[in-house]
Order: structure tokens, then sequence, then C-alpha cells
């Protein structure tokens, strides 16, 4: 069981991390030059199939995370240290998706739907923020998640 868990939990962080890494490095800088009646609906349909994946991802990670930690660990008190770290950062970067989604991405969307370019413009780099934020943070949990047993 615990390695159907493990594998279940690296798989969601890894298309997550890994998605926000390609969106970020990858396709960000290849959308840029694009003009923003092309690159603003780009950006709509990547977002609208990328963010619903992320959303079952961190689903999985929830539930996967805590029962890992129950049936390995024994529960809270019993987990190390770096499981803690994970699990906070992990806390972190849910409360920045959720924002991403109920906030930005939706007056982006708004925006876009009613032919304010400008205004989706700036909700897109107020997505691009957040993205690069929740990143940092998931490159950093990556790495807490795959070395903390050897600290």
């Amino acid at each position: 069981m615990i390695v159907l868990l493990l594998a279940l939990h690296l798989l969601a962080a890894v298309f997550w991390v890994g998605g926000m890494a390609f969106a970020y490095w990858v396709l960000r800088p290849a959308a840029g030059p694009l003009e923003p009646p092309v690159r603003l609906p780009l950006w709509r349909r990547v977002f609208g199939i990328f963010l619903p994946w992320a959303g079952a991802s961190v689903a999985v990670l929830l539930v996967t995370g805590y029962f890992m930690m129950l049936l390995y660990f024994g529960g809270f008190a019993a987990a190390p240290l770096y499981v803690n770290v994970m699990q906070g950062l992990g806390w972190l970067m849910v409360l920045l998706y959720l924002h991403l989604v109920f906030a930005p991405w939706k007056r982006f969307r708004t925006a876009l739907d009613q032919g304010v370019l400008a205004e989706a413009g700036k909700q897109l780099n107020q997505i691009r923020m957040i993205v690069a934020g929740n990143l940092t943070l998931g490159v950093f949990t990556v790495l807490i998640g795959g070395t903390g047993r050897y600290w």
C-alpha cells in the first residue's frame, strides 16, 4: 500500500511542479512575442486544461500524503521534521493555487470574454507571479521530500 501511495504522490508532484516549470520556463518565453489577441487566448486554453489537472494533483497529494503519514509514521507526532516542512510548504502551495484559480484566473477569463485585453494582460501577469512563487516553493518541497530522510 505504501508503494502505491508514494507512487501516486510522486506522480502528482511531478505533474504539478513540472507543469508549472514548463509553463514558466518554456511556454511563457515562447508565447511572449505573440500579440495580445493571440497570446491571451492561448494562455486561456493552456490554463483551462492545466489548472483542473493541477487541482486533481493537489487532491492526490493531500490524500496520499496524509495516508502515508498515518501508515508509515503513525501520525503527525511521529513524523520527522522534513515531512512537516514538506507539509507546511505544500499547504502554502495549495493556498496559492486556490487563490490563483478563484481570483486572477477568474478575472482573466472575464476580461478576455469581454474583450478587455489590457485587463486580461494585467491578470495574466498576476498569474505569472503566483506561478513563479508556487514553482519556487514546489522545487524546494521536492528537494526537501527527496533529501529530508538523509538530514
